[in-house]
């Protein structure tokens, strides 16, 4: 666990540092698959770094009185809302230093907290074993099985619209094509897609003092779960509809409507990310961890693809219906999981 930890964020700070050898003289092509191999690295080591992350908040926090809950959704909010604030800081660099003193900083800064977790890691937490077979990874819990599929769904509705439709959207309505008002919209844009990260990892920390009421054991935890997921459904199938209508005003309806599914997205998520401690094994939590996190990978990847194919067929319009059915598909997955619930607790 310790190990991969350090790998992820070794390989991070590579990653950037291989970023600055990047040449304005190299063919468009070159620098394409360039870029798209090294931030691929960084992606695989991001997850590593996660998965090792949360894996040991399973073995160190109690899972007893909603303890695991709570800080299972502290780690993970405020992991997102950094994440946004440097969307933030990123835009700010490159403003003002240009890309390459951006990159060699945030190196600098990755490198920094990497050394100060080799330095004050708690021992006792196991380094990883060498002799796991890769057809070891697979769960053979049903539990965590229908989760990380749900997963796959829930991570490819929410990039179904954010990573391609609603930017360039949002673009389109924010500029007249000139120089000036398309800086002036990146820069709304970017403050946009930030602050909703940032509001995301703020009620994603919130979680187990929002849904208190909700959480009281696993199967309520499991339920609270699917209806979630039939809200966010809800709200991207009344976006997709009024952007079909180009009903007058669109523009403020999808910013409102995709804040109040980001509040209900930051609660489901925090769910999902409780379960799948709660239902993984100690002895193989880093493997069940990091089977979730594929299947989140596998998600964002499908929902960038779709963001892009479905905004050239359809538009914004054909992203949030595409968005709204994979949510859907998502609650089809959660319900197998709550009624499974149900089945053993009226058994017990």
């Amino acid at each position: 666990m310790t190990s991969t930890l350090y790998a992820g964020l070794g390989i991070q700070v590579a990653a950037l540092l291989a970023l600055t050898a990047l040449d304005p003289a190299w063919a468009m092509t070159l620098s394409v698959i360039y870029v798209m191999a090294v931030q691929g690295a960084s992606g695989v080591a991001k997850d590593l770094a996660k998965m090792s992350s949360k894996s040991a908040v399973k073995l160190l926090a109690p899972g007893a009185g909603g303890t695991l809950f709570r800080w299972v959704a502290l780690l993970t909010g405020s992991k997102n809302a950094i994440k946004g604030l440097g969307f933030l800081v990123g835009a700010a660099l490159l403003a003002i230093a240009g890309f390459t003193v951006s990159v060699i900083s945030m190196a600098v800064i990755l490198g920094t907290i990497l050394m100060a977790v080799a330095c004050f890691m708690p021992s006792g937490l196991p380094g990883g074993k060498k002799d796991v077979k890769v057809s070891a990874v697979l769960p053979k819990d049903s539990d965590i099985l229908d989760l990380s599929l749900a997963r796959v769904f829930l991570f490819g509705a929410r990039d179904t619209w954010f990573v391609v439709g609603i930017p360039i959207f949002f673009y389109g309505v924010l500029s007249d094509g000139t120089q000036d008002s398309a800086r002036q919209a990146f820069f709304l844009i970017g403050i946009f897609m930030s602050g909703w990260i940032i509001l995301y990892g703020a009620f994603q920390a919130s979680a187990p003092r929002l849904l208190t009421r909700q959480t009281g054991s696993l199967q309520q935890t499991i339920r609270s779960n699917h209806r979630w997921v039939a809200v966010l459904t809800a709200i991207l199938a009344f976006l997709s509809l009024a952007a079909i209508l180009d009903v007058p005003g669109l523009a403020a309806i999808i910013v409102a409507g995709l804040l109040v599914f980001g509040v209900a997205f930051a609660l489901n998520s925090a769910l999902h990310s409780y379960l799948i401690l709660a239902f993984a094994k100690s002895e193989r939590v880093t493997m069940d961890v990091g089977f979730y996190y594929m299947s989140n990978a596998v998600g964002r990847l499908v929902g960038t693809f779709l963001s892009g194919l479905c905004h050239q067929l359809w538009g914004v319009a054909g992203c949030l219906g595409m968005a709204a059915i994979l949510s859907a598909l998502s609650f089809l997955a959660a319900g197998r999981l709550a009624r499974r619930s149900s089945f053993v607790e009226s058994r017990n």
